[in-house]
């Protein structure tokens, strides 16, 4: 991570902390009364190949012991009320703000993977967890909704682990090293406010072309 970029995740982070902050208390309370405790989910997620930390959301689902791997339409019966509505806003991870003050992830760049995917695809990895993880990214604004609907149609996690090893983790590397070329502080601001209003990047970005071409 370039020092411009730091520092532009920094500041921020730090002002959308101070402005979210009334709603972060909101969503608290309401996560409470609804659901109980814990308020928050800590995910064990990789950096860096061997390098781990915790990436904090809104808890969005009931507890499982046996709960592994990525979310598909297997566990869409554990996912409550509120949880859906945080999911659909994507206010569950507005507590990932104190993960980029600490530096665990940027703004932009790849959505931090599981380690157990790591270790499955280790060289894949290697070369995309050269950049930093991020809340959002090319991949993310992309690929997200498609991501979304395959997993949305597996009925087991057999079946979920499968559609995302086979189709969701290769497709979605494309989009990040794809990336990871042509990235810019312009291109990350763009990326960010296409992340706050909840829409593709206009299509005339040569960015977005090229990261849909990859992502067919």
């Amino acid at each position: 991570m370039t020092p411009s970029k730091r520092v532009m995740d920094l500041a921020l982070a730090l002002i959308m902390a101070a402005l979210l902050a009334p709603i972060v208390g909101v969503l608290v309370l309401v996560v409470l009364m609804r659901d109980g405790r814990p308020v928050f989910y800590a995910s064990t997620r990789a950096r860096q190949p061997g390098v781990t930390f915790r990436l904090w959301k809104f808890r969005t689902m009931l507890h499982d012991n046996e709960d592994k791997g990525v979310s598909g339409g297997d566990k869409s019966h554990r996912i409550t009320r509120t949880g859906r509505f945080l999911r659909r806003s994507r206010l569950d991870e507005v507590p990932q703000l104190w993960n980029v003050i600490k530096g665990d992830i940027s703004f932009v760049g790849p959505r931090p993977p599981l380690p157990e995917y790591v270790d499955a695809f280790p060289e894949l990895y290697a070369q995309v967890l050269k950049s930093r993880p991020g809340i959002t990214g090319l991949a993310t604004l992309t690929y997200h909704r498609t991501e979304e609907r395959l997993l949305a149609s597996c009925h087991t996690p057999a079946e979920t682990e499968e559609v995302y090893k086979r189709r969701c983790i290769p497709r979605k590397a494309r989009l990040d090293l794809l990336y990871a070329h042509k990235r810019s502080l312009c291109s990350d601001l763009a990326l960010i406010a296409a992340t706050g209003i909840g829409r593709k990047l206009p299509r005339h970005m040569a960015l977005v072309r090229l990261g849909k071409r990859n992502a067919t």
